[in-house]
C-alpha cells in the first residue's frame, strides 16, 4: 500500500496525527489496518486487552473479568486478537487441559494506550453525563422532531 500523509501535516493528507508519511492509512477503505483497529477498539477487544494487562488469564477468568461478554464473543475476540499478534494463547498439556491468554509485546503496548484512553473517559464521565442530560432535556422538550423535515 502506498504511503499517505496524515491530517494536520503540511502535506494535507487524509488521516489523523502522526508521522508525515506511513505505509498504512486506516482512513482508506482498503487498508488492512482497518480490521485490526476494529478488533482493538471494538466493544470486547479493548476490554479484553485491558483485562490482560496485569498478566495471563484463563478463559473463564477472563470472562469473569470482562463482565457481560458471552462465551462466543470472547472466543471470537480472542481469536481475532491472537491472529493480529496482540494476544498469545498457550495451551498446556495438563489434565484437564489448561489454556492461558496473555499479551504479546505489541498487545501490551496497545493495551497501555487503550488504558490511557479508558482512564480519560472514566475521569471525564461527570462532563459526559452532564452533556447527555442537557441533550436529553433539549430533545425531550423540543416540539419539532429532529431530521430534515424538522428544521434541525
Amino acid at each position: 500500500m502506498e504511503t499517505s500523509a496524515r491530517a494536520g501535516d503540511a502535506t494535507g493528507g487524509s488521516g489523523g496525527a502522526g508521522a508525515a508519511t506511513r505505509e498504512f492509512d486506516v482512513f482508506a477503505r482498503s487498508c488492512p489496518s482497518r480490521p485490526t483497529l476494529e478488533h482493538v477498539t471494538g466493544r470486547w477487544g479493548s476490554l479484553t486487552l485491558g483485562a490482560l494487562v496485569d498478566g495471563a488469564l484463563r478463559f473463564n477468568e477472563l470472562r469473569r473479568r470482562v463482565d457481560g461478554v458471552s462465551e462466543k464473543m470472547l472466543s471470537q475476540t480472542l481469536h481475532a486478537l491472537e491472529r493480529d499478534g496482540l494476544v498469545h494463547r498457550e495451551a498446556r498439556p495438563t489434565n484437564p487441559p489448561r489454556v492461558d491468554y496473555s499479551l504479546t509485546p505489541l498487545g501490551r503496548d496497545t493495551a497501555d494506550r487503550l488504558l490511557a484512553l479508558i482512564g480519560l473517559v472514566e475521569s471525564r464521565m461527570p462532563e459526559v453525563l452532564a452533556a447527555q442530560r442537557r441533550y436529553d432535556e433539549r430533545t425531550v422538550t423540543a416540539d419539532v422532531p429532529p431530521g430534515p423535515r424538522g428544521g434541525r
